[in-house]
């Protein structure tokens, strides 16, 4: 029998009523955490639905005998995401980690995104992750151990076509993450960031057109629950060593992704003009500069 490396933990898994937050939330459980399944029931856009994923989830865990708690709270919402952790503090008596999971997407060409498709994504991502991670602080501050994992994507790490508002929010979450690392490290608490390859209802809203198809059928591969396992070890204490990273899953492989650091250098002793940078720096810099390209195009090869 595997070792239940999350025995007695309380976790909240945002967005846990389907796809990669079910298998993250099923696996916790498996682990021998308590779970707190936060699911509004919402569409892919974000129009509203029911709770019912949550409690489907739920039950399936009480199922096989672990404990779960369903909430429907949003995390866009700053009385919401106190809520959340309320609902695990309340229920539990603590709380050991945050999977800040939930999302929606509203794809479109950027000349046509609207500032409602702007705004909504990122206070789901972006907003959302900083009101829970926030509201978790105060009770990992207070008992010096805890644990944040974000849900980043190539999207804004690389980039992507029609997803300025997603990988805008992103790469808000590595910044983020980054920074929850920096500032209560003295805690004892960690924040980490996966960037997930996997099939799920947001990715399966990308048109199943001829141009799409071949991608799409790799994606469809990479199922969600190859995600889980590296989200349970980064909430437990066999990953007391990692933090502030970011770290890309891609069904069996595991990519460390670097941070932005300079990578060429220029300097005049008189100083720049405009004339002079153009004549010197673009020359210096070309075969330096980073490629308009995307994630397919960065990871090129069929996944392990």
């Amino acid at each position: 029998m595997s070792t239940k490396t999350m025995q007695d933990k309380v976790v909240v898994v945002t967005g846990s009523g389907r796809g990669i937050g079910r298998e993250i939330a099923l696996l916790m459980a498996e682990h021998g955490a308590k779970v707190v399944v936060n699911d509004t029931g919402a569409s892919v856009s974000g129009e509203s639905g029911s709770g019912s994923p949550a409690d489907e989830v739920v039950a399936e865990i009480r199922a096989k005998g672990g404990e779960a708690v369903a909430n429907m709270d949003s995390v866009a919402e700053w009385t919401g995401a106190q809520n959340i952790i309320a609902t695990a503090v309340n229920t539990f008596g603590r709380i050991d980690c945050v999977v800040n999971n939930a999302g929606i997407l509203r794809d479109k060409i950027f000349h046509q995104m609207s500032p409602e498709d702007f705004d909504l994504v990122v206070k789901v991502h972006l907003n959302g992750s900083f009101y829970v991670s926030r509201a978790a602080a105060e009770h990992f501050r207070s008992q010096k151990s805890g644990a944040f994992v974000h849900m980043t994507s190539t999207s804004g790490i690389v980039g992507n076509f029609g997803q300025a508002n997603y990988s805008a929010a992103k790469m808000g979450i590595l910044g983020l993450s980054k920074s929850i690392a920096l500032d209560m490290q003295r805690f004892n608490v960690r924040s980490n960031c996966i960037s997930p390859f996997a099939w799920s209802r947001m990715v399966g809203s990308i048109p199943d057109t001829p141009d799409q198809k071949e991608r799409l059928d790799k994606i469809k591969t990479m199922t969600p629950d190859k995600i889980a396992p590296f989200a349970v070890f980064l909430g437990s204490d066999a990953a007391k060593d990692v933090n502030g990273q970011i770290l890309a899953v891609r069904r069996n492989e595991i990519f460390l992704i670097s941070h932005p650091r300079p990578i060429r250098s220029v300097h005049r002793s008189d100083g720049w003009t405009p004339q002079s940078i153009a004549e010197h720096l673009v020359p210096t810099f070309r075969n330096s500069f980073a490629p308009l390209d995307r994630s397919p195009e960065v990871f090129s090869w069929d996944p392990i």
